[in-house]
Formats: structure tokens, sequence, C-alpha cells
């Protein structure tokens, strides 16, 4: 009995989430423009996406932006995580709590705080700002997946790196940045993510030329969303759904060659 009320449990958990996405899916191949009507199956809402230069351009700002935002951000993070983990304990956990200051804070409140940052420096909003803004709140979330790492690293091994000959710069890049490489990884993909689904902060200091994908909706509900929409949304759920899947048989492969090693088969 306490299985099956698990069961039901996490069936109802999954039905809440993915059944507004498994309808969003339907209704995009759906003749009419209706939400809640079906007037028959059809692909031209694809077509018809592929043809928007409005979507597509937003789509692409959102894309390039979140590229470069998560590479810097991942590159800075890895700096930062790196000079917090040599600090004393006492100042490291004044330091981690000031830096996910960020994480905590409302989005709106880090929003106007922004825009009234580029307005003083008088830095006209566009991608610059964007991209500003996307890296300062994605900083946080690349320290977060590195210090645990940092954490886990055995320290001796870097030093006898360099009793074993290397200087500090190989003892890092062939040492410590392998150890440390998937929390560098996880706090990229986390900040890809996070600059791809933003809205808050984008609003305030984006400009009318520069606009990401979720302006670029919102600016579409005042009239009527396009079921335009609905076909881009499907088609990046399905396309994150492939690359979760492919990384999981990934991590599956790896988990058995590594047992079939330590087993000695």
């Amino acid at each position: 009995m306490k299985k099956l009320f698990s069961s039901a449990y996490l069936g109802l958990i999954f039905l809440f989430l993915y059944l507004p996405i498994f309808i969003l899916i339907v209704f995009s191949f759906n003749v009419s423009k209706s939400k809640s009507v079906w007037t028959g199956f059809t692909f031209d809402w694809y077509i018809k996406l592929f043809n928007n230069e409005y979507i597509i351009n937003a789509l692409m700002n959102t894309l390039i932006l979140a590229l470069i935002s998560s590479v810097i951000a991942a590159i800075l993070g890895t700096l930062a995580s790196l000079g917090i983990y040599a600090m004393k304990k006492s100042e490291r956990a004044i330091i981690i709590n000031i830096t996910y200051l960020p994480i905590l804070n409302p989005e709106i409140i880090t929003g106007v705080s922004l825009m009234l940052l580029f307005a003083f420096i008088k830095l006209e909003p566009g991608f610059l700002t964007l991209l500003i803004a996307h890296i300062s709140f994605s900083v946080p979330y690349v320290i977060l997946n590195l210090m645990p790492k940092l954490r886990q690293l055995d320290r001796y091994q870097y030093e006898a790196a360099l009793d074993l000959g290397c200087n500090s710069y190989q003892a890092f890049f062939k040492v410590v940045l392998p150890e440390i490489f998937p929390g560098i990884l996880s706090g990229f993909l986390m900040a890809f993510t996070y600059s791809i689904d933003d809205f808050v902060i984008s609003y305030f200091v984006s400009g009318p030329e520069m606009q990401t994908l979720p302006i670029a909706i919102y600016s579409m509900i005042r009239k009527q969303i396009s079921p335009e929409i609905n076909a881009l949304s499907a088609i990046i759920f399905v396309v994150v759904l492939t690359l979760l899947v492919i990384m999981n048989l990934k991590d599956i492969r790896d988990t058995k060659k590594r047992n079939l090693k330590y087993n000695g088969g």
C-alpha cells in the first residue's frame, strides 16, 4: 500500500510538471490559433517560425548573449573560487555569504539597481548592458557549483606535482583543473540556463534594438501569442530532453566501464 501511494504521488508530481508542456506541444500542431479547441493537425506553425525574423533574431540574441556571458562567468567564477578557497576559514565564510547575496536578492531589485547604475555612468541600454547584467548574476552560480569540488580536492596533489618538476601553471592545468572541471562545467550550464531564462533583469537593462526571447514573448502577450512560440518552445524542450538523455546514457556507460575495471573485467 505504501509503495502504491508513493507511485501515485510521484505520478501526480510528474503530471503537474509535464502536462502543461505536453499541452503546449500538442497545440503547436493545431491548425487554428485557439489555445483550447483542437481544429486539426498541421506543421504550418513550424514553417512560419523559421520565416519569422523577429522571433529568430530574438532567439539568436538570447543564445549569443547566454554563450558569451556564461563563458566569461565561468572564467571569473573559477578565478574567484580559487581565491576564496585560498582564504582563511573566517574570511572565506564572509566572502561566500556576500557572493551568494545576488542569488537570494529579488531579481526586480537587481534589475532596477543595474538600470540605475547604467544610467548613472551614462551607458546606453543594449547588448553591453545585457552582457554585464547576465555576467553579474551568473558568477555566483559558478562559484556555488565549484566550491564543493575545491573542498573535495586533495591539495597535496598540487604540491606533489610541483615536487615532480611541474611549474605552478603546469601543476594547475594538469592536476587541479581536471579535478575541478566538472564543477566548472556545471556552473557554466547553470549560468547558460539562467541567462536564457532571465526576463526581469533583462527587461530593465535591454534597449529597444536588443531584445531577448523572453522579452519578445512578453511583448506578444499584450496582443496575442502566436502558435509559432508554441512551436519554438516544443523544439527547445525536445533539444534539451535529447541532450539530457544522451548525457545520462553516457554517465551510465562510463559507470559500467569503471565498475568493470575495478572488478577486474
